[in-house]
């Protein structure tokens, strides 16, 4: 059964990588069922800019808002980046919301919906982009650079019907958009053919933030 293996909720610390100062990267695992709700736009107070209630986004002109309201991360992808790294990562390393266990996070089709217990919907919208932050945290060399040209970047998701999460949920993913367009395949091509980016505008029912991002991408 494919399920949540963990919440996690920032643990807010001292942030040398950016002006911003606090980061909430850090991410602790809880017991208790998180409600999630749609955040809003980007740039919302750190308690806000959140889809889950209870977490914390500081560097909320980049992250965080409708399009990033949660973060996923497999299980599976930690073990084998474990492999790689030759130390233990325990769920919430990478600063995701939800460590999920039996799901392709990275092969999940752009715009794919999830059912997370009773309730909860939430559609995948893109991949991470690694950043100064997630840099300075993992404190491996070229750590933005391994990490993005490997493309197991998790999932950003946002919230279609709110509800709550909690740690054993079952996730159900209940429908694809049939275009073949996977979030590993739509980070490769920011990373590496920006220039193909065009061709995602014609996809159906891409979330209009992402439409912007790639909008604003094409123009640089």
């Amino acid at each position: 059964m494919s399920r949540v293996l963990q919440v996690n909720l920032a643990v807010p610390e001292h942030n040398g990588a950016k002006s911003v100062g606090i980061t909430g990267i850090r991410k602790q695992p809880v017991t208790h069922a998180v409600a999630v709700r749609a955040p809003g736009p980007k740039g919302l107070s750190p308690e806000r800019a959140s889809g889950l209630i209870g977490d914390r986004i500081f560097d909320t002109m980049n992250h965080g808002g409708d399009d990033q309201a949660v973060y996923a991360y497999a299980r599976e992808d930690y073990d084998w980046w474990e492999n790689e790294l030759g130390r233990e990562l325990p769920g919430g390393t990478f600063g995701e919301n939800l460590t999920t266990l039996g799901v392709d996070v990275n092969g999940a089709e752009v715009g794919e919906t999830w059912r997370i217990g009773d309730t909860l919907v939430l559609q995948t919208t893109f991949g991470r982009i690694p950043c100064a932050t997630f840099q300075s945290k993992m404190g491996e060399p070229r750590w933005v650079k391994r990490f993005a040209a490997e493309c197991r970047t998790g999932a950003y998701l946002r919230v279609i019907t709110p509800g709550n999460v909690c740690a054993g949920d079952e996730l159900k993913v209940v429908e694809r958009p049939g275009h073949g367009v996977t979030i590993a395949d739509a980070f490769r091509t920011w990373m590496q053919a920006p220039e193909r980016l065009v061709e995602y505008l014609k996809i159906e029912g891409l979330p209009e933030g992402l439409k912007a991002e790639i909008r604003h991408r094409l123009k640089q």
